[in-house]
């Protein structure tokens, strides 16, 4: 598996991001997602997981929020190829490719019937928080959960990163 930057709108990109919002929708009932959808104005940095055949098997996006932080958006991972280690590969590089901007916290939003998503987030050292920029005050977010991690320290707080 390699792990690679893309644009917000290759193909790829697209694909995975579509397929990701129709399974979301289907876990909740037919809702669209709270908040800012993101956009290619506002997606600074898209990763995408392929095999080595050059397939995708998921992603991952991040988007400014200003003030050193960002928000991690559109993870996915194809079924196919969940339980493999991607979501974590994506999200290793997602962190890296923070810190190498200089953002030093990353924050997101999730749902309660994302479970894998919940423990990937909670595994890889991100903390429970309220709602944050767009979803503060949102109605559709009054049940969603978020996160954020603190890049200069560790998973577990240790203070490395």
């Amino acid at each position: 598996m390699i792990i690679e930057a893309a644009a917000w709108d290759d193909a790829d990109v697209r694909t995975l991001t579509d397929d990701q919002q129709e399974e979301l929708r289907a876990r909740y009932g037919g809702k669209e997602e709270p908040g800012a959808h993101p956009s290619a104005a506002d997606v600074s940095v898209v990763l995408v997981a392929r095999d080595e055949d050059g397939a995708p098997l998921g992603c991952g996006a991040l988007r400014d929020l200003g003030g050193g932080t960002a928000e991690v958006k559109r993870m996915y991972v194809v079924p196919a190829g969940r339980g493999r280690g991607i979501s974590k590969a994506v999200l290793a590089g997602l962190e890296q490719a923070a810190r190498e901007r200089g953002w030093t916290m990353l924050r997101l939003e999730t749902g309660p019937l994302q479970p894998e998503a919940v423990a990937l987030y909670r595994g890889a050292g991100y903390r429970p928080i309220g709602a944050f920029g767009a979803y503060a005050g949102d109605p559709d977010a009054e049940h969603s959960l978020f996160f954020e991690r603190d890049l200069r320290t560790g998973p577990t707080g240790s203070g490395t990163a």
